[in-house]
């Protein structure tokens, strides 16, 4: 699913990634820990195509047999539009909408017509509990639902891969544990492959795999 090889990173003369070398396999979940500073966030944009590696000669991205690094910006946000998902610490929901509006906004940028983007929505949103949310506002939910709903939109293009960043940093003890046993329902119900950065050592070690981070590097 992912292959990535000698991956770097700099910014200015900070030099963030040093030579990273990764390998996630599909329907995998996959936990990544390390201090803060460690590199964490910096590997999951570039795996998720948010950021670009530091041209290195040997450096090497690929997701499903595509190679990342000879992409345009626009084959790049295709491919990440229809390939991947992103749950973020904060829900990124935006205020003005529904939770139904918000979870449809992938499938529009994707040209999926109206009418099957909610019926997309209305199914992922009635999976993880929502049914009587669709026409909430975000400021009218809790914080559990809110990143329920962040879930569902990150599921709607039904994407192979899901990046998600600290997701549960922002959450109460008992929405957390939902959000982690979500995942592993997710996975098995959907078959979709998780990468997870956190600090939160439960959902780490719940993980397939939990790989550490020191310095811009993994380390065994």
């Amino acid at each position: 699913m992912i292959k990535a090889n000698n991956i770097h990173k700099y910014y200015g003369d900070l030099h963030v990634l040093k030579g990273v070398n990764l390998e996630i396999r599909k329907g995998e979940i996959v936990s990544i820990v390390g201090a803060s500073g460690a590199g964490k966030t910096t590997l999951l944009q570039i795996l998720g195509t948010l950021d670009r590696i530091s041209t290195n000669s040997d450096s090497e991205l690929s997701i499903n047999d595509t190679n990342i690094s000879q992409l345009n910006d626009k084959a790049l946000a295709k491919f990440r539009n229809e390939h991947i998902g992103f749950i973020f610490q904060f829900h990124q929901l935006l205020p003005e909408f529904t939770a139904l509006e918000n979870v449809c906004i992938p499938a529009f940028i994707k040209k999926t017509s109206k009418s099957e983007a909610e019926k997309r929505a209305k199914e992922l949103l009635d999976f993880l509990g929502l049914s009587h949310r669709y026409n909430h506002k975000p400021n009218e939910l809790s914080g559990g639902e809110q990143q329920r709903v962040a879930v569902a939109r990150a599921l709607v293009n039904n994407p192979e891969l899901i990046f998600a960043d600290e997701p549960s940093g922002n959450l109460d003890s008992e929405s957390a544990e939902n959000l982690h046993n979500l995942f592993f329902k997710l996975r098995d119900e959907f078959g979709q492959t998780f990468v997870i950065v956190t600090h939160n050592e439960e959902l780490a070690n719940m993980a397939d795999r939990k790989l550490t981070m020191v310095d811009g590097k993994m380390v065994i």
